[in-house]
Parts: C-alpha cells; sequence; structure tokens
C-alpha cells in the first residue's frame, strides 16, 4: 500500500473508488474487517455516518459526499509531495491512478501503460475502469480518459485517438438472410444488438447526412452494456449492431462484419486523457503524456 501517513483518509478514497469495503481491501492490502473497522473508527470521531451501507452496496451519504469533495484533492496534494521528493533523480517515482471507460484497455491501454512501466521501473500505475463520470480530482485520481465531448472545459485534454466513426454492422450472412438496410428507417424493421448505457437506457443510433438526422431506437434483441459482448453478438449473426469502427478494423478488414449506411455516420472526436490545468503535474502523468504525444494519435 502506497501510504500518505493518512491510512483513514485513503482508506475512504478506496472505498468510493472502488465503490465496496471488499474491494477498497483489495487495493490497500489489508483485510475487508480493518478496512471497515478504520471507516467506523473516523465516523465515531467525526461524529457522522459518511457511507450508507447495504449487504449489497455501499454509497456516500450527503456529509460523505462533501467530506470525499475535500479531503480527495488534499491527499493527492500530500501524495505528489511525497513524490517529488523521491523524483529528484529525474526518474518519475511513484503511483499515477487514472480513471478509464470500461472497455479501452483490451483496445490500447493496457499495452500503453505495461511499456510505460517497463521504461520507468520505479512508476506504479493503478486504473479503476467504469461507465459512470466522475470528479477526478474529488476521487483522488490523476487523471481519466473519456470521449473529448465530455471532458470538462476546466481540463487539459491530450488526444488519444482520432475521430470516431459509430457503422451499422451485421454479417454478411445476416444481411443476406434479413435484407441490406438501404435507408435509416429501414433498421426498424431489423433485429438490433443493443448498448446499454450507465443511465439505464439503450443507446439511440444516431445517424447524420447533409443536414438530416436520425436518433433511432432500433428494437434490440439482445441488449448490453458490455461493448465486447455486443460485438460477439453481431459477429454471431445474432442482429444489426451500431459499433466503433475503432473496435471492429480487423473484422472489417477480413471481411467478417460488413458496414452499411457507411455515408450517414458522422464522425466525432476521439479519446482524450484529461488532467486538471490549474494543478502541479506528478512527474509520472508528465512523462505519460509525453510518451502519449511520442507515440502519436490512434486512428479512429
Amino acid at each position: 500500500m502506497h501510504r500518505s501517513g493518512l491510512t483513514e483518509l485513503e482508506v475512504v478514497m478506496a472505498v468510493v473508488r472502488r465503490g465496496s469495503f471488499r474491494g477498497a481491501a483489495q487495493e490497500l492490502g489489508m483485510s475487508a474487517t480493518a478496512v471497515s473497522n478504520a471507516i467506523a473508527g473516523l465516523e465515531s470521531r467525526l461524529e457522522t455516518r459518511l457511507f450508507n451501507r447495504t449487504t449489497r452496496s455501499v454509497a456516500l451519504t450527503d456529509a460523505g459526499q462533501r467530506y470525499v469533495a475535500r479531503i480527495g484533492p488534499a491527499l493527492q496534494e500530500i501524495r505528489l509531495a511525497g513524490e517529488e521528493i523521491h523524483s529528484d533523480t529525474g526518474e518519475p517515482a511513484g503511483t499515477l491512478r487514472l480513471n478509464v471507460p470500461n472497455h479501452i484497455g483490451t483496445l490500447f491501454l493496457d499495452q500503453l501503460l505495461i511499456d510505460f512501466m517497463i521504461r520507468y521501473p520505479k512508476m506504479r500505475v493503478e486504473t479503476v475502469s467504469e461507465a459512470r463520470m466522475i470528479d477526478i480530482v474529488a476521487e483522488g485520481y490523476d487523471a481519466g480518459i473519456r470521449l473529448e465531448e465530455s471532458v470538462p472545459q476546466d481540463m487539459i485534454a491530450v488526444p488519444l485517438t482520432g475521430e470516431i466513426r459509430q457503422l451499422v454492422t451485421a454479417t454478411p450472412d445476416y444481411f443476406t438472410r434479413h435484407g441490406t438496410p438501404e435507408t435509416p428507417d429501414d433498421l426498424l424493421s431489423h433485429q438490433g444488438i443493443g448498448m446499454r448505457m450507465a443511465h439505464g437506457g439503450i443507446y439511440r443510433w444516431e445517424l447524420a447526412r447533409r443536414g438530416e438526422t436520425y436518433a433511432l431506437a432500433v428494437p434490440p434483441r439482445f441488449a448490453t452494456s458490455d461493448l465486447f459482448a455486443s460485438i460477439r453478438a453481431v459477429k454471431a449473426g445474432l442482429g444489426v449492431g451500431f459499433l466503433p469502427e475503432l473496435y471492429i478494423q480487423d473484422e472489417l478488414k477480413s471481411g467478417e462484419l460488413v458496414s452499411v449506411l457507411n455515408d450517414w455516420a458522422q464522425p466525432f472526436a476521439g479519446l482524450r486523457l484529461y488532467y486538471p490545468g490549474h494543478r502541479h503535474v506528478p512527474p509520472g502523468l508528465r512523462a505519460l503524456v509525453a510518451m502519449i504525444r511520442e507515440r502519436g494519435i490512434i486512428p479512429g
């Protein structure tokens, strides 16, 4: 465990990041009982409940949210101060914490971070993958990765990918059996593979051409929040999907999948690494940003 000397506060932030006492215990190398006792002791001294606990979930109370908003940045500054002392040799050292979208690791992030740690052996990296958009400063992260449209305006954004397109995609056999849609409206008679969003709704397929736009609720035969499950379902011929080209480039090149209505697929700004512009940038994050710029953006 990388300690700041403020163990109980680090425990609070770990519970927030992981969403459970068990997850926090695994991150910190503690027992779940020790995590629970640390939280209970802190709540007792504060005379305030920080977390609502059930058998299935742990969530911050209103008071807990206010507390975390204050201690998160403070703990981050304490950690950075310690890392700067250990980086006097010029080589980055310490822990880099990243909050990233689900599914991104398999695409390219895992290899980027492995290469980063090989180049900088004194660096440790922690990533948490989730769909929700969070306050990276309040929750103790050094940086986040999201689509450019989701990055807060007061953050510095470093391009990771080029523009991305969502493509109407299926197997050749599916289109042979069910017909090839020639207009966006034709999709409404097809079997869709839908993506369920973090808020619970099904993602609408947004198509646009020469000022004409559609936001289609294609009836899903299969709906999931797992992008790779939806890709597997499309590849199995279960239906037609609306998939990011970035994730299916090999299948499109091989002909395993084909895309239609491509002139309706409008590109949008891709993924960005982002971090606060008003705070000191830790040496490890500076080194990661330099490596990203050295490698160049990944084509969308």
